[in-house]
């Protein structure tokens, strides 16, 4: 009998591997060139090793099956192109606009918020979040940016005339401080180790959906009974008690004093402070937005929770890693260091040292700079479309039931698209040299429909920052970019924590 039922058994597993791999689907997907598949687990084996392994055998695929491919992840498959025209369909389809399977290990966090929402309900959040990163409400920020760009100086400045840091944590600190004053309204400084708590499990959580990637057979009701599991259960508890401890308070603020509607705030082109029962100044954030928004019925408690939850996580890493990314170019191409020192000295002595977005306007190396280090180093590596209806890319068609993998590290690095691509080349980015690129090779905040919301934000604050550090440093290179290697993360994160020398500048330097 037990033998009847293993033929059975492995009958049916033949007649499912038929089906899947020779169906529809599978004469489809098949037309692409890939690794060899097992039946069923297609390349899971292979792919369930760790992050730095996971990185280093996505990266080997790439090359081998350039520009287009594809790998099994048993019965479904995954399509990776680099190809531009490929990602011209794709990123500019109004149809395909679902995050692939990844975005969903984001959901315990901040469930579905503006990046991984679909449908008619991203469209709707897009069109409420959109006035949030108004020109005008980008020039508040900036307030904030340099204010917090003044106390990291002084914090490095502490440390004596010359000190060596660690990027990763220092940066991290530095743009962390930043969102949390601009989503949530509060200070870094002021709320001691809750601050330190937040950050570690927001990268703890990132971590876990590296980990979980490489194990998609890991579902969320499973976590509860493994360790690892329960590490980010309680990570995300940790997340969902800060997030909702400032919402509350922020509410309870509201409810005590009047504030202007939601579109009186965002049309107002004044800097805008409030003031609390105390007289104090309290600068209005996001997360006052988003409460004003709730009072006019255009968004709800729960979206409030989820929108604060995407900035603040999408917010602080992305753009602190970004800043360790140009900073070390900085460090290792002294002639671009000075002539963006330069640059940053003739703007900063005729505002009296002020950092405001008339003065980040003004910064056109600087901004060439910034944008040849997202080509390098984009902090979103990769992103991932699901197709939910067949779309005819430039040589193959992908069915439903796909995802496409868009590495947009190693597309910014094409020598067929980049000339010495390896090389910081500010110039890349001179006016008119856009219009001379191949179309969609440069992707650092995608393109289309679901771009990044936040890329005029990210580029200002990081010329801000830029500005502050190279007006008081000489910065030299002690870890350099050429021997960094990468693991699979959220962000474009390396192995190892890269350093650099911080030399203050005296006034007759």
């Amino acid at each position: 009998m037990l033998l009847y039922f293993l033929i059975v058994a492995l009958c049916s597993l033949a007649c499912f591997h038929v089906y899947v791999r020779h169906g529809k689907y599978g004469r489809a997907i098949g037309k692409m060139r890939g690794p060899p598949a097992l039946p069923i687990f297609g390349n899971m084996l292979s792919l369930n090793c760790g992050p730095v392994e996971f990185w280093n055998y996505l990266a080997d695929a790439i090359k081998i099956y350039y520009p287009c491919g594809r790998i099994w992840f048993f019965t479904c498959a995954v399509v990776i192109t680099q190809d531009p025209d490929d990602l011209r369909i794709l990123l500019t389809d109004k149809t395909n606009i679902t995050k692939g399977f990844v975005y969903e290990y984001f959901h315990l966090m901040a469930k579905t918020g503006l990046i991984t929402s679909t449908g008619e309900k991203w469209q709707y959040r897009r069109k409420i979040l959109t006035p949030a990163f108004h020109t005008h409400i980008i020039k508040k920020y900036m307030k904030i940016t340099f204010e917090q760009g003044e106390r990291f100086v002084k914090s490095i400045k502490a440390q004596g005339d010359e000190t060596v840091q660690s990027l990763i944590p220092v940066c991290s600190d530095l743009t962390l401080s930043i969102i949390l004053e601009a989503a949530m309204g509060i200070q870094f400084q002021t709320i001691g180790n809750k601050a330190e708590e937040y950050r570690k499990a927001i990268e703890h959580y990132f971590s876990s959906i590296a980990y979980r990637a490489t194990r998609p057979y890991i579902k969320d009701w499973m976590l509860r009974y493994f360790s690892e599991g329960r590490r980010i259960l309680a990570t995300v508890k940790v997340l969902r008690e800060f997030t909702d401890k400032i919402i509350d308070e922020r509410r309870e603020y509201h409810k005590q004093t009047k504030q202007e509607s939601f579109q009186k705030y965002v049309d107002d082109d004044m800097e805008h402070e409030c003031t609390d029962g105390e007289g104090r100044k309290k600068r209005l954030a996001m997360l006052d937005l988003l409460l004003m928004a709730e009072k006019e019925g255009l968004i709800d408690e729960e979206g409030i929770k989820e929108e604060v939850d995407t900035f603040t996580a999408a917010g602080y890493d992305t753009t602190g890693m970004e800043m360790v990314y140009l900073l070390m170019l900085m460090a290792e191409n002294k002639d671009q260091q000075e002539l963006a020192r330069a640059e940053a000295n003739r703007i900063l002595d005729a505002s009296g040292g002020k950092i405001s977005m008339k003065e980040i306007n003004q910064m056109e190396y600087i901004e060439r700079c910034v944008k040849e280090s997202l080509r390098l180093f984009p902090t979103a590596p990769h992103i991932v479309r699901a197709v939910t209806e067949d779309i005819q890319l430039k040589n193959y068609m992908v069915p439903a039931g796909t995802d496409i993998f868009v590495p947009i590290h190693i597309l910014h690095r094409d020598p067929k698209y980049w000339s010495d691509p390896l090389k910081f080349d500010p110039d890349r980015f001179l006016p008119g040299e856009a219009e001379k690129r191949y179309p969609f090779t440069y992707l650092p905040f995608s393109h289309g429909p679901r771009n990044c919301i936040g890329q005029k934000f990210a580029i200002a604050e990081l010329k801000s920052l830029l500005a502050c550090v190279l007006r008081n440093f000489y910065l030299e290179p002690v870890s350099y970019t050429k021997d960094l290697q990468f693991t699979l993360h959220v962000v474009l994160l390396p192995t190892v924590r890269p350093h650099i020398k911080f030399i203050s500048i005296k006034k007759n330097d």
